[in-house]
């Protein structure tokens, strides 16, 4: 095999990933936004250029708006507290304690569950008079609530669900982070009389940022594009309270048939995912130190 003939190998192992890209990603979103300019083909009517009127109606949609609000305290909730729930149990898990095995098993378990299996678990816990918390309360006397009912609590709720599942999936990452420090520094820090504490804060910490950056961003990414606990727990409900924007996204195109406004607020939740994505690189990859 020449030279010239060598240089198009590499491409044409990467052929058919890059067609499977395009075809199921760059293409959609190239689809996507050029279906927001139109209007949603109707019995009689067909679809026709609107320009910006979509996009529009969303700027004056206040279910957009009480979506996103959702969907911003949601992630800003949600991504810190599964992070350090799962920095915390990487960092048990990785000690050598009594049945460490069986510990690192029940702590990724809910990751592995279906979205659905664990919607309706919690749906049982949440359920008022019968559900596990229900019961809990009244065989203390604290009387009972309504979870999933009321819009204070709703979203809430919801959130310890996510949080819930994705600890123990993020937990792996930091436990196979942690498993790559060497034990030396450890012996060094001992050495120097640095506390456990000390010792996570000035070495541990920050050989994990290259971890914690693909973390956020995942994490950041799944609190945009939840759905399936908002499907079976409550629709949306009550009041919007728990209204997501992907979950209203499907809505709009599946409950109201309107493609052309799912379209352009597709584009939107796109744009909203690029940006964040953008600026959690910038941030944190100039604070990632790699080993």
């Amino acid at each position: 095999m020449n030279r010239s003939s060598a240089s198009w190998v590499p491409w044409l192992l990467l052929l058919p990933a890059l067609v499977l890209l395009v075809a199921f990603t760059h293409y959609p979103a190239v689809a996507t936004l050029w279906h927001s300019f139109f209007s949603t083909a109707r019995a009689g009517a067909t679809s026709v250029f609107v320009g910006a009127e979509n996009y529009q109606l969303l700027a004056e949609d206040p279910v957009f708006w009480q979506a996103l609000r959702n969907n911003l305290l949601f992630a800003l909730i949600t991504v810190p507290a599964a992070i350090a729930l799962s920095i915390a149990m990487a960092l048990w898990v990785h000690r050598q304690v009594p049945g460490r095995a069986l510990l690192r098993l029940a702590y990724f378990t809910p990751a592995i569950l279906p979205m659905i299996a664990v919607a309706n678990i919690w749906l049982f816990f949440y359920t008022p008079q019968y559900g596990l918390i229900a019961q809990i309360s009244q065989a203390f006397g604290w009387g009972d609530h309504n979870w999933l009912g009321q819009p204070g609590t709703a979203l809430p709720a919801l959130m310890v669900v996510t949080i819930w599942k994705e600890a123990g999936f993020f937990m792996i990452f930091y436990l196979a982070a942690l498993q790559q420090i060497s034990p030396t520094l450890a012996e060094a820090a001992a050495l120097e009389g640095a506390s456990r504490w000390q010792y996570f804060q000035r070495v541990q910490w920050p050989l994990l940022m290259p971890t914690t950056v693909f973390v956020v961003i995942n994490a950041v990414i799944n609190a945009f594009r939840l759905v399936d606990h908002v499907v079976v727990m409550t629709r949306g409900g009550p009041d919007n309270a728990t209204q997501l924007l992907l979950f209203y996204i499907y809505q709009v195109a599946f409950s109201f048939w309107d493609t052309s406004y799912a379209a352009a607020l597709t584009v939107v939740l796109l744009t909203l995912l690029a940006i964040v994505a953008f600026v959690k690189f910038r941030l944190l990859d100039s604070r990632t130190h790699y080993q």
